[in-house]
């Protein structure tokens, strides 16, 4: 079986896929749709990032692929309707950076109130304005959350810990870290010293921030957003910063971000007291090396097992295993029926289910068996020709490869 891996995924993924007795292939970065298209052909396992999108087109000819991992927190670069269709999991890690996400939101909040690049951009210029004005603390300065998840409760803790005010929004009914308070968006906007975004990819928060939102914030106050660059319409942002309205900007994420070495067009090019960063909030060694180890291992087991915990688009099954038994795995359509057929087959052959387990996600079912007998080529056509089937594979647990059929 083939992994690929694309935009310098960490070490530590490569390894653990090959003691699992895949042959690896690594780029260093992303492919393109026709790019995808001749590669995919003998790739069981695909390993991504944010770069390359994984689109319907991409996966016309992916017959052997099982999966793909997205080594980062969102899957918005994978069309993940295209991928169920097909049977293939698509798992990511939701955790593993956020801690590096929120220790770079709490070190620009600081710079900013204290002018720190402006200082530093001024002195490479070979200028030295040693001045207080505009200067200060976050000790005491109101921090406004927007979106309270993973990250943004992290923020939260860090935030309180330096001496700031925290009150967060979030669509979701979630609870609050230390003193923080939950106000309205609104309220937030009219509020907060610093407003820092970390709000999802989904749609509707798609153009969420723009100059009604900015003209609602405090006068001089700051914005921060390592979230999603389309969340944000960068003219009304840049606007606010240019006529005084706003002291300061971060912004982490762009709605257009060139590849790696190329030409980076924004706005926000040139503005005073503006950090700009290049797409880096969980881009630590600690943070790749977390996600390499997580999603390779989720991957690994899933092959492997069968089991789908943390899947971003399958029903989450776990079924513990048993040495003595067979396993075997049935991706279908979300039917009535479909588990009487799935047994109906195995009782025909006289084959004993020991365990079994199934979930539906939407109109995917997904079930996992533990049967008395190995499951051979005849046993796989016949359960692949349950009307409805999308995908049956068998497994071997605990050896080296394990095997499948689609």
């Amino acid at each position: 079986m083939k992994a690929l891996l694309l935009e310098n995924i960490s070490g530590v993924a490569k390894l653990n896929f090959m003691q699992a007795g895949f042959e690896v292939e690594t780029l260093p970065g992303a492919l393109s749709e026709a790019e995808l298209l001749p590669r995919l052909k003998d790739v069981a396992v695909l390993g991504i990032r944010s770069k390359t999108r994984i689109t319907p087109a991409a996966l016309q000819n992916a017959r052997n692929l099982l999966a793909i991992g997205a080594f980062c927190i969102g899957v918005d670069q994978i069309d993940r309707q295209a991928c169920s269709d097909l049977g293939v999991g698509v798992f990511n890690d939701p955790h593993s950076n956020s801690r590096s996400v929120a220790e770079l939101a709490l070190g620009e909040v600081i710079m900013l109130v204290r002018r720190v690049f402006a200082s530093s951009m001024a002195m490479h210029s070979g200028g030295w304005n040693k001045s207080s004005a505009g200067c200060h603390e976050v000790r005491g300065l109101t921090l406004g959350i927007v979106g309270y998840g993973r990250i943004g409760s992290q923020l939260s803790d860090l935030a309180e810990a330096a001496g700031m005010r925290v009150i967060f929004s979030d669509v979701n009914d979630v609870l609050a870290r230390g003193n923080a308070k939950r106000c309205t968006f609104q309220e937030i906007l009219q509020q907060a010293d610093v407003v820092s975004l970390h709000i999802d990819g989904k749609p509707r928060n798609r153009n969420m921030f723009g100059d009604e939102e900015f003209r609602l914030m405090k006068p001089g106050a700051h914005f921060v957003n390592l979230s999603r660059g389309f969340v944000v319409d960068h003219e009304a942002l840049a606007h606010n910063l240019a006529n005084g309205h706003l002291a300061g900007a971060a912004v982490d994420v762009f709605p257009q971000e060139p590849e790696s070495g190329g030409a980076f067009v924004s706005p926000l090019r040139g503005l005073p007291n503006v950090i700009l960063t290049p797409h880096i909030g969980g881009s630590t060694e600690e943070a790749q090396q977390n996600i390499g180890q997580f999603v390779s291992s989720r991957l690994v087991e899933y092959l492997q097992t069968g089991n789908t915990m943390l899947s971003a688009n399958l029903p989450h099954c776990h079924l513990e295993h048993y040495p003595e038994s067979h396993r075997l795995t049935h991706i279908h359509k979300n039917m009535p029926g479909m588990l009487l057929a799935i047994n109906s087959v195995l009782a025909g052959r006289k084959i004993n289910i020991e365990r079994q387990v199934l979930d539906t996600r939407g109109d995917l079912g997904y079930a996992i068996y533990d049967i008395n007998q190995s499951c051979d080529a005849s046993l796989l056509a016949e359960l692949k020709h349950v009307p409805h089937t999308i995908r049956v594979r068998a497994t071997r647990l605990f050896e080296d490869v394990p095997s499948f059929a689609g």
